[in-house]
């Protein structure tokens, strides 16, 4: 008895200690982070996820108020900048990671034609996330202003929580349109990319990720950053549709 005890007390001494790593991530992130990791504990075994995702804006907030975040992966560069002015992330990790575009979307069997369509009787509702919150909402906003439409919809735009849920409400025919990242709509088939928002219609899409600097497990957060910027991770990226930034 005395022997199995010794073994067992020498097995626990050998089993490597559990990390668990808090993520903050944006919402149109959710699939693919979830791939991504799965992939990485295959060679990092004692390394578990928390993810909470959100609107950028909002997660950005939260850190503020003293949520225990290891990483911030935002899909604004706003909501980054906000936190560094503040000392709140680990400003040498920040990297700008990925980019994306921004889609008008509608319901598979629409019959909506362009960004001008908005305007007509057939469209009731549009879906935007809430600016204050949502990148995805303050580039559509932008977008709408830039083409000279916000002004005439403005009365139609229902306002999410984040991306995704604008999605949902296309998807289930709550909203006639909405405005949504490239990488939400690729492959539903409920719903069909209308027109692509020109560039110069909003601010770049930047997706920078960096170290929170109140987080708890700051070593294992520093490796999974450089993880998210090396080739495995963005071969996942591209397949969701991303753009790589460089180094």
């Amino acid at each position: 008895m005395a022997f199995l005890a010794l073994a067992g007390g020498m097995e626990g001494c050998h089993r490597p200690a559990r990390t668990t790593l808090t993520l903050s991530v944006a919402a149109s992130l959710t699939q693919t982070m979830g791939e991504i990791e799965t992939q990485y504990q295959q060679s990092h075994a004692s390394v578990d996820f928390r993810n909470n995702f959100g609107g950028s804006g909002n997660l950005a907030r939260e850190i503020e108020q003293g949520a225990p975040v290891d990483v911030f992966l935002s899909a604004a560069a706003g909501s980054m900048d906000e936190l560094q002015a503040k000392g709140m992330i680990e400003a040498a990790t920040r990297h700008d990671l990925l980019r994306n575009e921004l889609v008008l979307i509608a319901p598979s069997d629409s019959g909506l034609q362009g960004f001008a369509g908005l305007t007509g009787k057939a469209v009731r509702q549009i879906a935007l996330g809430d600016p204050g919150s949502v990148p995805a909402g303050q580039y559509g906003k932008q977008t709408l202003s830039a083409l000279k439409l916000y002004d005439q919809v403005k009365t139609k735009i229902v306002l999410a929580k984040d991306v995704r849920q604008v999605l949902t409400y296309v998807e289930t025919g709550n909203a006639d349109a909405g405005l949504v990242y490239a990488t939400d709509a690729k492959g539903d088939r409920r719903v069909r990319i209308v027109a692509i928002a020109p560039e110069a219609t909003h601010d770049p899409i930047v997706y920078p990720v960096a170290v929170v600097g109140a987080g708890r497990e700051s070593g294992a957060a520093e490796q999974f950053v450089e993880y998210l910027k090396g080739p495995a991770a963005t071969a996942i990226f591209i397949k969701h549709g991303f753009r790589a930034e460089p180094e």
